[in-house]
């Protein structure tokens, strides 16, 4: 399967990440585990659930007809 991960740095410490396994938000740091919290709740979680319907899974089934169609 295709995991999707969305990582926010802060010099150079990832704060908090979206993984579309555990599908929602995790935080790294006490400022992410907030952050995390807040956009788990907020319209945040629903903007990345959007963006992996739209975009990732749109995309993963082209690339893997693609490979299918070379073999």
């Amino acid at each position: 399967g295709v995991e999707y991960i969305d990582s926010y740095y802060f010099n150079q410490v990832e704060h908090i990440r979206f993984n579309s396994t555990v599908g929602k938000y995790v935080g790294y740091t006490e400022h992410g585990l907030k952050n995390a919290e807040a956009w788990n709740k907020g319209s945040e979680l629903a903007q990345e659930l959007g963006e992996l319907e739209r975009y990732c899974k749109y995309n993963a089934a082209n690339h893997y007809s693609a490979v299918l169609d070379k073999t």
